[in-house]
């Protein structure tokens, strides 16, 4: 029998089978990556007068710059208050109180269910009717407004499930050493909640960042918006979209990067919930986490 709990290893014969499917599918790869690279040559999009402006100071500090600006001033302001709408929300609806409980369930679930685009264009023209922002700031406070109802709606459900994953034993421990259902939560459930649903959470920025792109209909000053411009101003619209679509993928590696530091910074602070969600109840990560708490309430 094979020491692998799910299946058993592979024999040679499969080994075989899964070497040539792999060669086949990289042949695959590059051959729809060569077609397509040909098909860009016969229409001129690889030459090098398409390429040449983005190797100029102009275009980087008349267009990617002011875009990565407004980009990462969209996300940055929809983050921070995603993640406390977002908090906010998440125990509200672990709320033993009904009326607290019902009403943030419905905000939850009807701005999940609203389409971002929607609420933008929507947010716009309300702040515009009634002239709430300063004009030039309408399309900012309409981006910002749509991400963080709609992404602290879904931080919510992060948090929720995350609480609702932890053992029961960590909540009546907490209790059994005197702390009240708010401190139980503030000190013990919250942080490793947070902790154990980071990746989601991490994946939940991202999508924030990527979304900041739909200020482009509502004539946000974004990078979708400059990648336009640039096209229509050098008349290299696919290598703008190419060049700011490049872009987007590092700003969000590094953003996945930096937070899986914070991750495991986190657990080596004995913060996280990978230790009272094993199988083994006397994990000292609970138990340090239970005594941490029931230091800091005695010294309150």
């Amino acid at each position: 029998m094979s020491g692998s709990v799910l299946f058993d290893a592979p024999g040679p014969r499969s080994k075989r089978i899964y070497l040539g499917v792999s060669a086949a599918s990289i042949v695959v790869i590059l051959l729809a990556l060569w077609f397509v690279l040909a098909k860009f040559n016969a229409k001129g999009q690889l030459a090098a007068e398409k390429w040449k402006p983005f190797l100029t100071g102009e275009i980087w500090t008349q267009y990617i710059l002011p875009g990565l600006g407004g980009t990462l001033l969209a996300a940055a302001i929809s983050v921070v208050l995603a993640m406390i709408v977002g908090v906010l929300l998440g125990v509200g609806r672990l709320s033993h109180q009904a009326w607290v409980r019902w009403p943030c369930g419905v905000v939850v679930e009807f701005f999940r269910a609203v389409p971002v685009l929607l609420m933008m264009l929507f947010m716009f023209a309300l702040y515009a009717k009634y002239e709430l922002f300063p004009p030039e700031r309408y399309a900012l406070a309409a981006v910002v407004t749509a991400l963080t109802l709609y992404n602290g709606s879904v931080v919510a459900e992060l948090v929720r499930s995350g609480v609702h994953a932890l053992p029961k034993g960590q909540s009546e421990a907490a209790m059994a050493i005197g702390l009240t259902t708010g401190k139980a939560m503030r000190l013990i459930l919250l942080p490793q909640a947070i902790t154990a649903m980071l990746p989601a959470i991490v994946g939940q920025l991202v999508v924030i960042l990527k979304d900041t792109a739909l200020g482009y209909i509502i004539t946000y000053e974004e990078l979708l918006r400059k990648a336009e411009q640039i096209g229509n101003y050098k008349s290299n619209l696919l290598a703008a979209f190419i060049v700011i679509g490049a872009i987007f993928v590092v700003i969000n590696y590094l953003l996945t990067v930096a937070a899986g530091r914070v991750e495991a910074l986190m657990r080596r602070r004995g913060r996280s919930a990978g230790g009272p969600l094993t199988a083994d109840p006397t994990d000292q990560a609970g138990a340090v986490t239970v005594a941490d708490a029931s230091t800091s309430d005695t010294s309150n």
